[in-house]
This record gives C-alpha cells, structure tokens and sequence, in this order.
C-alpha cells in the first residue's frame, strides 16, 4: 500500500494500491483475528479513509464464466452487478482492518444498492475506490454503509452501496417487533431449482469463499443446517431474468431477507410500468420470501 497522499471532498484519507488485493488472503486474515486474544481493537465509528485502485482490467473469458453462473447473456457489455465482484476485494481490504467496527466474521449482507449512470464495455478498465459510511444502531446489533465506486476516465459509471450487519448479543433493548402475518407472494413468473453447485460456482467466479456458501460443516458453524446461495448471486440472477428490459442507466436495489438453501427450489416474481420493475424471489413451495427489489 502506498501512502497517503491526498484528503477526498468529503475529508476522507485517500490511499492508493498499486493493485486489487488477493480475497484469500483477506479471508484468512479474518478468519485468524476471529480467534480468541488476535482480534484488533475494533473503532467505534468508521474510519475516515477510502482505498483506491486505478486501471482495473475487465479479463473476458472472467466476465463470461460470470455470465453463466448467473444467467446473463454472453455480451462485452458489464451486467449491472459485475463490477461489484470485480471490485469486491478492495472492499474487502477495508473490512477486514483490525479495527474496523464490525468483524466480517458472522456480518450478514442485508442490502445492495447498484446504480448504473452508463454501460461499462469489457474494452473499458476501471477505477475503483472504496469507503465505509452511516454506522448505525440495529435491533440485533449494528450496521453500515459500504460504499464502492467504478470509474471510468475521471467519470463515474457505477456506484455500489451494500449495507452489513454486524449482530451483537447486547443490541436490542427488548423483544422484536411482531411482523405480522406474511403477505401471500406474488405469482411466480419463473421458477428456478439452485443446487449447491451455485454455491461453489459462484464462489469461484466471485472470489468469495465463506463456507457457509459452499460447505456443510462450514455453514453449520454459523448456524445454518446447509449451505446457502450467495446474495449477490440471487441479485444478480434476478437482474440476468430483467436484462433485455432494462434502460441505460438505471439502479437496482434490493434487500436481502431469508437465506436460500443450497438445494432449493425458488419462484421469481416480477411487475413492470414504463422503465421501472418490483421484482422478488420466495421458497417456491413455502412462499418465504428470500429477497424483494426494485429497478427505478
């Protein structure tokens, strides 16, 4: 990592690598300050810094492995959910700091907010930068803002905000709030089985090898019977069902509700007027939802 070297508009420190970082790597360096007496002291607020990449190639026969595991056309123009894989590992980098305020062990992904300001083209490379922000209480813990950035030429193309949770025991205040009963979900438009094989697909295209995704044992540790799809995979694969309806640019939201166990079988919903569409994802025979969205 270089030093620092400049102070962004919003106060940010900014610092530049010469490269992405490996996700292994950062895994397994999660996975060892999870240990007992190795974990750093972690911050109560989020750090005042963003991490920056320039020059990131898109690798074609990458995009199009991504393409089929999760269902978008083979084409040089970047899916919308894309540039969140391949700029995932400086993200990565800035959660798994010692001190960032919630330990990425156990952190669950709760929602993904994508917006696309214009087609990226696979000749096309990137800037990334990335930032955490709007720490925040939850009734099961805490959770942020991690936002990632892509560039290209000085302009910016594509924006990323996933919000994490980081549950704590000592969060709440009291019992959760009644839901209520669950509405019936929409009729299906399409119904999709998802074998565990998704799992270790999409952790290979991704780089995001959490065991929950892709082992047994893996996902027991974390208080799953078996393993479960990734979100960003049934994001993306949602997208991939809108793709030949989508306009330029638009932003994709969604939030993540129940995991979808790997196997499953799921029914995916969607109702459009003019250029905007909701769209959802339930248990196909239980009808829970597993993930509800819109494109605007």
């Amino acid at each position: 990592m270089t030093a620092p070297d400049r102070t962004g508009p919003e106060g940010r420190l900014r610092i530049d690598l010469p490269r992405l970082p490996a996700p292994g790597a950062l895994y397994r360096r999660a996975l060892l300050g999870a240990l007992p007496g190795t974990g750093g002291r972690r911050r109560p607020d989020v750090p005042a810094v963003e991490l920056g990449v320039t020059g990131v190639p898109v690798d074609p026969a990458h995009l199009a492995d991504y393409d089929r595991v999760c269902g978008f056309r083979l084409a040089d123009r970047l899916p919308a959910t894309y540039l969140h894989v391949l700029g995932f590992p400086l993200s990565l980098r800035l959660m798994t700091a010692p001190d960032f305020p919630i330990p990425l062990t156990g952190v669950v992904h709760v929602a993904n907010r994508i917006t696309v300001h214009r087609p990226v083209e696979v000749g096309e490379t990137v800037d990334f930068r990335t930032y955490a922000e709007n720490l925040r209480p939850h009734e099961r813990g805490r959770q942020l803002d991690v936002v990632l950035v892509g560039s290209v030429g000085g302009e910016e193309v594509w924006r990323g905000v996933s919000t994490y949770l980081g549950k704590e025991r000592t969060a709440g205040g009291g019992p959760r709030p009644d839901r209520g009963d669950r509405p019936t979900p929409p009729a299906a438009s399409a119904h999709w089985r998802v074998t565990p094989r998704v799992g270790t697909d999409y952790a290979r295209v991704s780089g995001d090898h959490n065991p929950i995704h892709t082992s047994r044992l893996g996902a027991r540790l974390f208080g799953f019977p078996r393993p479960i799809a990734h979100g960003m995979w049934s994001k993306a694969r949602c997208v991939a069902a809108l793709e030949s309806r989508l306009p330029e640019a638009y932003t994709v939201e969604v939030a993540f509700k129940l995991p979808v166990p790997l196997p499953s079988t799921v029914a995916f919903s969607a109702s459009g007027t003019g250029g905007s569409w909701d769209f959802a994802l339930h248990d196909a025979r239980q009808g829970r939802p597993h993930l509800v969205g819109t494109v605007r």
